[in-house]
């Protein structure tokens, strides 16, 4: 008989966030899953910073004026200890399914943009904090390092997922792809209506390629989730009437295949839930072309070297060197033979 292949129903969110409001954007997070439960789906991707919004403003507004609305959004932002994180996961239980949700993590006194993922009983079994904030996100959020880098392994199938411009980071894609990842979730923002950015007239454009691409490179799916803006957005940001600065829609949603097709979308402007059929048996056609991490991969020419270790502030340095010297009495400008313990470490 040989393996079985399953199929797997997926759900791509479009959708605006509660802009600001951390308890608000969680009411519509779960509303969005149980939704998408409702109606079948397994998996399901929401985008970018879903709570409590993306920071639209760094775009329009110098660091100064942005100010008052860095200490609100640092406010909405989300512990992982914390209610918000336990209603989502009381959501994904009730759908029945695995949800990736993008969040403005809070950890101490620094945010960091981050996916968060939860399995079909609720549990969180996984964090991706975006290891580099792009241009000037790095006003808002902090880094991720090696420990955030994860692919789950799920009954659905191995599940990744980046944020936005880290799909340019090759190294970190193929990292992914390494690790045998079968289901990426792609988070945005909706760019593509913040009509003041250079970069809004073709934002799509590189979403898509970078999606189509990854799929096709690593031969995975690809869950390409990205928000919109609604008129609450610009009305925070007051922005009324300034369409050269920022406009209603935006965003660029879909699910495609391994080999760079679409299997859902693409959909833009409006906010609506996509789904569509992951066959996990296309996964093995595309490899039988090229398996970027085997039969088509040279290591003998190009490898990858990673460092997965967290990289805390502080780490404590544990040798009998020190423990003597901190708790000796205090003896001025004596000095302290330090012979016995090299002797001991030798």
């Amino acid at each position: 008989m040989g393996d079985i292949y399953p199929v797997i129903k997926a759900a791509v969110v479009h959708a605006a966030s509660e802009f600001l409001d951390r308890e608000k954007s969680t009411q519509k997070a779960c509303r969005l899953i149980e939704e998408a439960g409702r109606e079948g789906a397994q998996l399901i991707a929401l985008p970018e910073t879903f709570i409590p919004g993306y920071p639209y403003w760094i775009w329009t507004h110098t660091p100064t004026r942005g100010a008052p609305l860095f200490a609100e959004y640092f406010a909405n932002s989300v512990e992982m200890d914390s209610d918000c994180i336990r209603q989502i996961g009381d959501a994904a239980s009730s759908a029945g399914a695995y949800v990736s949700i993008g969040i403005s993590e809070r950890d101490g006194g620094t945010l960091y943009n981050t996916q968060v993922y939860f399995d079909d009983k609720g549990n969180v079994i996984g964090r991706h904090r975006k290891l580099h904030p792009t241009h000037v996100e790095r006003t808002i959020w902090g880094r991720g390092d090696g420990s955030d880098l994860l692919v789950l392994d799920t009954p659905l199938g191995k599940l990744g997922g980046l944020i936005c411009w880290e799909h340019t980071m090759d190294l970190v894609r193929y990292d992914l792809a390494t690790k045998g990842e079968q289901i990426h979730i792609a988070a945005w923002p909706g760019i593509s209506a913040m009509t003041h950015d250079p970069n809004s007239g073709f934002f799509n454009d590189t979403a898509e390629a970078a999606a189509r691409h990854h799929a096709t490179s690593a031969q995975t799916f690809v869950l390409n989730a990205q928000s919109c803006i609604d008129e609450h957005v610009i009305s925070r940001l007051e922005l009324e009437g300034r369409e050269d600065m920022i406009r209603v829609g935006g965003g660029w949603s879909a699910i495609i295949a391994p080999n760079g097709q679409f299997v859902a979308g693409p959909h833009t402007e409006t906010e609506t839930i996509l789904y569509g059929d992951l066959d996990m048996q296309q996964i093995v056609y595309a490899k039988y072309i090229c398996d970027a991490v085997g039969h088509y991969s040279r290591p003998d020419i190009l490898r990858l070297q990673a460092n997965y270790n967290p990289q805390p502030v502080v780490q404590s340095i544990d040798s009998p060197i020190d423990r003597n010297l901190m708790t000796e009495p205090f003896k001025g400008n004596a000095e302290v033979s330090p012979e016995p313990e090299y002797e001991q470490l030798a």
